[in-house]
């Protein structure tokens, strides 16, 4: 089952600034923020000094509403129009390859599902509408 869809902004570089100031703006709860020094150490794709600080995801809840941020990777293009996209969370592994499987469905993959360190399943993909969204399911 889907639990939920929430806007998640992808900014450049600045998403420490852009947590407090949505934070401020808003009156905003930070439920959770991990930056990509958090991630566990991987020798083959070690995590670029510059990239230690940058937000891996944050979590703010705006009244009753999510709202997400991360900052873009170093080396990674940070393209105006693909900065705001859409996650969906859903229940199940099963559920989510269901929903990822249907919106690839003239679209482009940018990252295939997969079990990352906090989601047991997780993936990126381009509709062919043009919006991308961040399937990923509850851990």
């Amino acid at each position: 089952m889907v639990i939920g869809i929430y806007p998640y902004l992808v900014t450049n570089g600045n998403g420490q600034e852009a947590v407090k100031f949505y934070q401020d703006a808003f009156d905003a709860e930070v439920l959770d923020l991990k930056t990509f020094g958090d991630m566990p150490d991987n020798p083959e794709h070690p995590t670029p000094a510059e990239a230690k600080n940058l937000v891996l995801n944050a979590h703010l809840k705006i009244g009753n509403s999510d709202f997400m941020i991360s900052d873009t990777f170093p080396g990674q293009p940070h393209k105006i129009g693909d900065h705001v996209t859409i996650a969906v969370t859903i229940s199940t592994v099963e559920k989510s390859q269901e929903v990822f499987e249907k919106l690839q469905q003239g679209g482009n993959v940018i990252m295939p599902l997969q079990q990352t360190f906090w989601s047991p399943s997780y993936g990126q993909v381009v509709d062919k509408y043009g919006v991308t969204w961040q399937v990923s399911t509850q851990g």
